[in-house]
């Protein structure tokens, strides 16, 4: 188990310090590191070069996560009805999931700087826990479209998680372990710090926000 958990979050972290960020805007002929806010993520794309390229990267951030987190199911093969076995094998793939994060967040590619990792935690929680993150998604676009603050949509993603792992038990017939809710909860913390930046400038009002277009 060790073993798997060490493999996985290896190669998780290796897919995840590929920077689609960066190789999109030199494909464009732009510095993605110098030029906007100067993070190299999906939002900092769009707001320098445009919708197309921003919703490229964040398309490929997500494909990133989904494959960090999903690696397992292509590598090992488990027993679906030994509840013991599934257990393991979540941790296996929350370690790939963890590995792909750090990557992204850290690539070694870029001095272990990197993205905030929204796009990216949005693939692999596809695997992990599909319906909090597509409520969580829900949320983002109903606060962006309220707000246009990116940030901000983003941090009530990562808040959501937890909440939705608490309460649905209660409303539906899905169950989540303890496992899963601290998992969330360590996601969502993780999400705030990696936004902690935006937090300060969202508090004194000086966080970037896209316009409305006419």
């Amino acid at each position: 188990m060790f073993a798997a958990i060490g493999i996985f979050a290896l190669l998780g972290y290796l897919i995840g310090s590929v920077n689609f960020a960066v190789l999109v805007a030199k494909k464009h002929g732009v510095d993605i590191l110098k030029e906007g806010s100067g993070n190299p993520g999906a939002t900092n794309v769009k707001r320098v070069l445009g919708k197309g390229p921003g919703n490229l990267v964040f398309a490929l951030d997500v494909l990133k996560g989904f494959i960090g987190a999903g690696l397992p199911y292509l590598l090992l093969r488990i027993n679906p009805n030994d509840p013991f076995i599934k257990e393991i094998f979540f941790v296996v793939c929350v370690a790939g999931f963890v590995g792909t994060l750090l990557g992204h967040c850290f690539s070694c590619f870029l001095k272990f700087k990197g993205g905030k990792g929204v796009a990216s935690t949005i693939g692999g929680l596809l695997v992990l826990l599909p319906v909090p993150i597509l409520i969580g998604a829900t949320l983002w676009g109903l606060v962006f479209l309220l707000s246009r603050y990116v940030s901000l949509a983003s941090i009530i993603l990562g808040v959501s998680l937890p909440l939705s792992c608490w309460l649905l038990p209660h409303f539906t017939s899905l169950k989540f372990g303890q496992s899963e809710f601290w998992f969330a909860a360590a996601i969502a913390g993780f999400n705030v710090w990696t936004h902690r930046s935006n937090i300060g400038r969202l508090l004194s009002g000086t966080e970037n926000r896209f316009a409305k277009k006419a």
